[in-house]
């Protein structure tokens, strides 16, 4: 085969490769949201921008501080399992907490440890940040901030988790959509 050929199938394999990958991503976030399970995490947040990702919802959760097993330590930045169930009013709770990859059907969500103290870890959640079309940001954000001086309300992210890995939904107020909010208070402005 000539150089030129060569150079061409190469080429050509390369663009396969750059298309292929992208793909792969695409479709296991794809798997986990037709088949994995949906949790509600209760929230808490925050809404800060990324110069370079856009607007989003920085979200901390309810059940961020989990009790530990005592047997080991627990280690900042460790890769830990949380086993989850729901709640009485379908909210996510952690029932036990590992470091090994969990077998089984169980329903559980790789995680880290934030750090350690008392028998008990802070867990960095791999669903932290809520990115949102940047007509809806400011909007989305007044809404949330009403919410953590208004106790009658409820904010949750809905999270399909799936053999440890999890995909964001929707981030939801009593509810409902937090970019439907976010347009109802944009709408809301313009009657006005």
């Amino acid at each position: 085969m000539s150089p030129k050929k060569s150079l061409f199938v190469l080429f050509i394999l390369m663009v396969i490769l750059q298309l292929l990958v992208p793909m792969k991503m695409i479709l296991d976030r794809e798997l986990i949201l037709r088949h994995g399970t949906e949790f509600k995490f209760k929230t808490a947040p925050i809404d800060p921008h990324d110069p370079f990702r856009g607007k989003y919802i920085s979200l901390q959760f309810d059940e961020s501080l989990v009790d530990l097993p005592s047997d080991r330590e627990w280690l900042t930045g460790q890769t830990i399992f949380l086993y989850l169930n729901s709640d009485a009013d379908g909210f996510a709770v952690v029932d036990s907490v590992t470091a090994h990859s969990p077998s089984g059907s169980q329903h559980y969500l790789r995680a880290e440890v934030s750090y350690s103290f008392s028998g008990r870890v802070r867990v960095n959640y791999p669903l932290d940040r809520f990115y949102m079309e940047e007509s809806k940001a400011y909007d989305a954000e007044l809404a949330y901030l009403d919410i953590q001086t208004d106790t009658t309300s409820t904010a949750y992210a809905l999270v399909s988790i799936r053999n440890g890995e999890s995909v964001l939904k929707d981030v939801l107020i009593d509810g409902v959509p937090i970019k439907e909010v976010a347009r109802q208070r944009i709408d809301n402005r313009r009657t006005e």
